[in-house]
């Protein structure tokens, strides 16, 4: 399990004398501590490593966004701090998808559903999502949908 390894790299970590690492890998089990508060309110994921990827992919996203700022703020320092969390929490999720595979993957879901034009988009992404969720990037597989059904 995902969470088994990221206790094992906190562990790592503060033996290693890491702060970096220590610090980050803190910062993912507190959105997984915070992400399994919320679940016990709604609806439960199917597994565990699917919520935990999903704490991890949305954890990736808010650094990448917040890279960009600080770079054009000028704010090279920060930036390089926010690069090294995403280079730790990549470390825990699972090989993303390439383009070529994620396009094939949409194409056999479309043929699988029939799926001819934009109206058929939500079904063909909730397909792919559930089936490859944790390996890809939604929001670049959902242009690539777009681009497929167009």
């Amino acid at each position: 399990m995902i969470r088994d390894d990221i206790k094992a790299a906190q562990i790592a970590a503060m033996k290693a004398g890491d702060k970096e690492t220590r610090n980050a890998v803190s910062l993912i089990q507190a959105a997984i501590k915070n992400r399994d508060i919320e679940a016990r309110t709604g609806k439960a994921p199917e597994s565990d490593d699917a919520l935990v990827v999903e704490v991890l992919q949305k954890m990736v996203k808010q650094r990448r966004e917040s890279i960009e700022m600080y770079v054009k703020g000028g704010r090279q320092e920060l930036a390089d701090a926010e690069a090294v969390e995403v280079a730790v929490i990549e470390r825990f999720l699972p090989q993303q998808m390439s383009e070529d595979e994620t396009r094939a993957a949409i194409n056999a879901i479309k043929g699988e559903l029939g799926a001819s034009g934009m109206k058929d988009m939500g079904r063909v992404i909730a397909e792919l999502k559930a089936r490859h969720g944790t390996q890809l990037d939604m929001s670049k597989a959902s242009g690539l949908v777009k681009a497929a059904l167009s």
